[in-house]
């Protein structure tokens, strides 16, 4: 494709598809033209700063039967978008996509058919908006053996725990983000986990060369997180972050994503807002972290058009093989337990007896004046310990009839 100018057609006109076609238009990179527009309803869509001569459609068909190079499909979900990149890349167009979920399902075999067919499959920005980490890891630490990956991957739950850090409630912040339109009427897909799993799984792909069932990766939703919950994280110098992470180990990956506590000098603590924040760990290189506005339109679209200009110049992104890999074991980490009681005496006592049958030791236990004995909040630490074994201990203490609340855990990041 070297050599000439590129015709590329826009899936979506949506926040990101119409700031990727701002850039197009304003800066013009060499070897790319913006043909074609692709929307449902589009006349509601159309623009007087895209050139004249851009085709505006509504017909798919317009787009997969033109002569188009690229096709950028920025729609999202599996269908009918699947079908569509699949299409584009059986008439030997190349594809550039944002779609976590769809790479995630399905990048393997859409990768094998973009190079049957002689075009290209990219997606830098499927994961972390307009931070480079994909670029990063395929290229930048292709020399190295990752072992490890951990981060906030999304930018809806960042920007609610960040809030809640600063003392508001959940479904208040939520209905801010929803009005900022940071986080769907439906916002399941963030706060529950499932966005992050996706481009956790994308990751443990590309860096661990590991191929991970998106299905088998635990999952936890950050609704069960409160306010009081960050009062106890400051007595332990941390916050919380919705965290996923993958690791190594043997032959097998340990996987999860949901909320943590994390210590207040990592580098995961310190993202704010829609913030994203990536650590890549290297058995020789060390720690990499990648950092910066994960979220928005310009920012993704960003990430769009360097994977145009990379498809323009003829660059081609290093192949790593990556094998089915399975989801094994648990990690082994302290944990942060809250509970809420009418207080009497004997809990303490109780709970230290459920937890030493699982063979749990007692770090430390913290109780903050203020409350009273009716409706008595406090917080016991464990030492390492699998979740399993925690959560076989916690059903016992679940039937203990002074507790107000089910006992809210959470693991410590080490």
């Amino acid at each position: 494709m070297a050599g000439r100018e590129l015709k590329v057609a826009l899936l979506g006109f949506g926040t990101v598809g119409s700031s990727v076609a701002r850039i197009l238009c304003d800066l013009r990179p060499q070897g790319l033209a913006l043909t074609h527009v692709y929307n449902r309803n589009v006349a509601r869509k159309k623009a007087d700063w895209v050139p004249a001569d851009v085709v505006w459609t509504e017909r798919i068909e317009d787009v997969l039967r033109s002569d188009v190079d690229i096709v950028v499909e920025l729609v999202g979900g599996l269908d009918p978008a699947g079908e569509w990149v699949k299409a584009a890349l059986e008439a030997g167009k190349s594809v550039v996509t944002a779609n976590k979920k769809l790479i995630a399902f399905h990048g393997i075999e859409l990768e094998k058919l973009a190079r049957a067919k002689g075009g290209f499959l990219q997606y830098g920005a499927a994961v972390a908006g307009g931070i480079p980490v994909i670029p990063g890891v395929q290229q930048g630490l292709a020399g190295d053996r990752i072992t490890r990956i951990e981060g906030i991957l999304n930018g809806t739950c960042n920007f609610i725990l960040s809030k809640m850090e600063g003392g508001a409630e959940f479904a208040d912040v939520l209905k801010e983000a929803q009005g900022l339109g940071y986080a769907e009427a439906n916002p399941t897909e963030d706060v529950d986990g499932y966005d992050a799993r996706a481009k956790l799984v994308i990751l443990s792909r590309l860096a661990l060369r590991a191929d991970l069932d998106p299905e088998e990766i635990p999952c936890r939703s950050i609704t069960e997180v409160a306010a009081i919950d960050f009062e106890y994280a400051r007595e332990l110098n941390c916050t919380i972050r919705q965290i996923a992470r993958a690791e190594l180990r043997g032959g097998e990956v340990l996987a999860s994503v949901g909320p943590m506590l994390v210590p207040k000098d990592s580098p995961l603590a310190w993202s704010r807002g829609t913030e994203n924040t990536v650590l890549v760990s290297g058995q020789y290189g060390g720690d990499v972290v990648f950092s910066g506005h994960g979220a928005g339109g310009h920012p993704t679209a960003v990430a769009v058009v360097s994977d145009l200009v990379n498809i323009a110049h003829g660059s081609r992104k290093v192949e790593m093989l990556s094998r089915k890999t399975a989801i094994g074991g648990e990690f082994l980490l302290r944990h942060s337990i809250r509970f809420v009681v009418s207080d009497k005496p004997g809990i303490i006592a109780e709970i230290a007896l459920a937890l030493a049958e699982q063979k749990i030791n007692i770090d430390a236990i913290f109780q903050k004046p203020g409350y009273g004995s009716q409706n008595l909040p406090f917080v016991v630490t464990v030492e390492p310990c699998v979740a399993s074994a925690l959560r076989r201990a916690l059903n016992r203490i679940e039937k203990m009839d002074c507790l107000l609340e089910k006992p809210f855990d959470l693991q410590i990041l080490e």
